[in-house]
């Protein structure tokens, strides 16, 4: 039974008819489509008879090969979830070559790629080649997805002809914090299956964190005797002050971590445990308080965020106790790469703490102009443990913050806060993991109308911008090579269940399978939604709670200042009818059908909805206000949106519609500044009398809002003349969270051009976690009466 918070991703009558249409299928036979998720390389069919899947077909594998053996289990079980019959296996002698009604697995050690795989299909048997039988493995998954989700008892019509593929990055991952909510084993082995449907080869198992510590090191007992446990947790977003009393935890003992890792190795996932340090131990704290600086008291953390109590690197114990975790984490996990986190962590207790000051002076580390003494003390850290783990046969991965300081150059780079530090690390000749937020934080929205989404910690990623990524861009082919591949995050603050974890991921990890496997040259988004619909299907048919934004309208407002005019496009992914209103009634297969770009001039109440045999899907709803500065030619003139708040760029402040809570939808710009001048032209003069903007306080986002307006007008956007000016009160509460509209007021006066200064709060509060730096100012939405 699904969890309330669930009610709202079950559209009006449950399964949408395209999916309905796959599941229900009642032909005896089926001619299938090898154009699967990940799409291949290449697919050559010929004329010839298509070969016939039916539950007489057997499945050979060589003798003396248990890899291929399991392989050939797999397939088996596959194929019995599809059509109700299960494949009978047998062992393929040396002797025997081309025997019918078969579904051959062999090694090919011709085939360059160790991933890469051949499905060789005639109308006697299908043959299915790797160099490894990992690349065998990655075959047989193309040939799964091939077929229907549902064919009880039919017979499939495999097409002649032959798929030849591999991948295009070699590490192809997904993240899962089981930090911040714990998840049982059982479904974590269900995330891993979900890797392997869609061609991952990798795990970064998130393991601690301040709020949970997950996995047991026998020689400290106290990490999950009292780390894995926290009495209560945050309600609503961080810093809320509201608190579930609950308490929540749970860890993994080593023999179950060990059973997980051989559970992903049979189906050829890597698993990359992350233990993050030196940061994001308050779990780590409360268990060992004496591996602080102040020496606590600490307590597992309730709250989101990030915190100044840190390990104590300048406490020889303490690095001890890091290199006696990693001596058990090693011996668990036999991945060749370790992830120690190294991100989010304040210096704040090391330039008080004896120890640390000692540390810094006995190491003679020293500041520059890019650096302080802290900043290198964090790198001591970093390269100690790297040090310690190569001298075992392993190598760190470290977020992208690791670059700040002196860097080893065999660690490789985990980019997270954009592609930026991917990009450098990637010039610097680092090798890189792209994990940027813009493209891979899954716990993002999927869709800008978060009305009725489950709470989330903000930020807007729809499938389409997960497609989008191009993890390459802007680098020569040499620099390119450093770019070892692609993951997703997910990040479980405000994901509790299991239901909300597929939730979240899908089918957002079907389009990023394609980042990570298919050539670029090959990606098209729109031939992307047409192969998705039987993934879908398998996702329906397995019960999982996949997300249905890719049936919702795709709803584009474009502004035409030319027009002085509002174009709205919409369009679904299977061109289902869609009925619009623009007066705020609710749209039947009475209303308004469109037929093409509506052009809007005046205020309105948009609402449509597309209608597929009866059933009505998500409506798209837009509030449109005009005044006399919306749609009117706009010039920012000093600072320029932050390079990832750009958006619509300045005429999103005047297209009429307002941003909700979320900043990251597009309805916003953000700016790093003292202040932002903004020049309207009102396109002839006119009487004014007041200004309003809306701007966004989210201090947890570091985002603060407007503590000064000055407004001028003219003639001729030469000389202005001051009109008004108001100053605002700068917010000192470092938890707020709100949109506030900014109104001047002043004597009516005509004018064509009107300048707004909006000036934004200078430096972060006392207490915020970055004090005294400068926050970004959000604004949109100027009106002018």
């Amino acid at each position: 039974m699904k969890t309330p918070l669930f009610k709202y991703y079950i559209m009006k009558n449950l399964l949408i008819p395209i999916i309905a249409c796959i599941l229900t299928a009642c032909s005896n036979e089926q001619q299938v489509s090898y154009s699967v998720i990940p799409l291949p390389q290449e697919i050559s069919l010929n004329q010839n008879q298509p070969f016939r899947l039916n539950d007489k077909v057997v499945v050979v594998y060589p003798e003396n090969n248990s890899l291929l053996e399991r392989n050939a289990r797999f397939l088996s079980e596959y194929v019995s979830h599809s059509t109700g019959y299960t494949l009978k296996l047998k062992t393929l002698s040396h002797q025997e070559k081309d025997i019918e009604n078969t579904i051959i697995l062999a090694l090919n050690p011709e085939i360059d790629n160790k991933e890469g795989y051949i499905i060789s299909v005639t109308p006697k048997n299908i043959r299915i080649e790797g160099q490894t039988e990992n690349g065998v493995f990655y075959g047989i998954q193309t040939l799964r997805k091939s077929i229907p989700a549902i064919t009880r008892e039919g017979v499939i019509l495999m097409p002649a002809g032959t798929v030849k593929d591999e991948p295009h990055f070699g590490y192809r991952a997904m993240h899962f914090d089981v930090a911040r909510h714990f998840f049982p084993i059982e479904f974590v082995k269900k995330y891993i299956d979900l890797l392997a449907l869609h061609n991952m080869n990798t795990l970064h198992w998130h393991l601690t964190d301040d709020q949970g510590w997950r996995i047991e090191i026998k020689k400290y007992p106290k990490l999950t005797e009292v780390g894995s446990m926290r009495n209560r947790t945050v309600a609503g977003y961080a810093g809320s002050g509201k608190y579930d009393q609950t308490s929540h935890g749970g860890y993994y003992t080593q023999e179950q971590l060990k059973d997980i890792v051989e559970y992903a190795k049979e189906r050829y996932i890597n698993i990359i445990p992350e233990v993050d340090l030196p940061g994001h131990m308050l779990a780590a704290l409360a268990a060992y308080p004496e591996l602080g600086c102040t020496g606590g008291p600490y307590e597992v953390c309730p709250d989101w965020g990030v915190f100044e109590d840190v390990l104590c690197v300048g406490n020889e114990q303490t690095m001890l106790f890091l290199e006696d975790v990693m001596t058990e984490l090693i011996n668990i996990f036999p991945s060749q790469y370790i992830h120690i986190g190294g991100d989010e962590t304040p210096r704040t207790r090391w330039e008080k703490c004896p120890k640390c000051q000692a540390r810094i002076k006995a190491e003679g580390l020293k500041a520059d102009k890019e650096h302080s003494a802290e900043d290198r003390l964090q790198s001591y850290c970093m390269k100690r443990i790297e040090n310690f783990l190569n001298a075992k046969g392993r190598q760190i991965i470290g977020w992208d913050e690791i670059l700040e300081g002196d860097i080893a150059q065999n660690a490789t780079v985990m980019s997270w806060r954009g592609s930026a530090g991917g990009i450098k690390a990637a010039q610097m000749g680092h090798n890189v993991i792209m994990a940027p937020n813009t493209h891979c934080y899954f716990d993002f929205y999927q869709t800008d109308d978060t009305k009725e989404e489950p709470l989330s910690i903000g930020g807007y990623l729809p499938v389409e911008k997960v497609y989008s990524l191009n993890p390459t861009e802007s680098l020569t082919e040499e620099q390119a090579e450093h770019i070892l591949g692609v993951q997703a995050n997910l990040w479980t603050e405000y994901i509790l269940t299991t239901d909300q974890v597929e939730y979240m991921i899908l089918p957002r990890m079907a389009a990023l399978s394609e980042v990570q496997w298919t050539q670029p040259e090959k990606k098209d988004y729109r031939s992307f939604t047409t192969r998705v619909i039987n993934l879908l299907a398998m996702y329906q048919r397995d019960g999982l709670n996949y997300a249905k934004h890719l049936f919702d309208i795709k709803a584009d407002f474009k502004a035409d200042t030319a027009k002085k005019a509002m174009i709205i496009t919409l369009s679904t992914i299977d061109n289902a009818p869609i009925y619009y209103t623009l007066d705020g009634n609710e749209p039947t297969t009475a209303s308004q059908k469109y037929a093409g770009p509506i052009p809007i001039h005046s205020s309105i109440d948009f609402r449509a909805i597309a209608i597929r045999q009866g059933s009505e899907g998500k409506m798209v709803t837009k509030q449109i206000s005009f005044s006399k500065a919306t749609l009117a030619p706009i010039v920012l003139t000093t600072t320029q949106p932050a390079p990832n708040y750009t958006f619509g760029g300045a005429t999103t402040l005047v297209d009429g519609i307002a941003g909700n809570e979320n900043f990251s939808t597009g309805a916003w710009l953000g700016f790093l500044g003292k202040d932002v001048t903004a020049i309207i032209d009102l396109g002839q003069p006119m009487d004014i009398k007041q200004l309003d903007v809306n701007a966004m306080t989210y201090m947890d986002a570091w985002i603060m809002g407007i503590i000064r307006l000055d407004i001028s007008v003219s003639d001729d956007s030469k000389e202005f003349v001051e009109v008004a000016s108001k100053e605002f009160i700068s917010e000192t509460d470092i938890k707020k969270r709100n949109i506030e509209k900014y109104s001047v007021t002043f004597k009516p006066v005509s004018a064509r051009y009107v300048k707004m200064v909006a000036q934004g709060s200078a430096a972060l509060p006392k207490g915020h976690v970055g004090e005294g730096k400068m926050p970004y100012l959000f604004m949109d939405e100027i009106q002018i009466e």
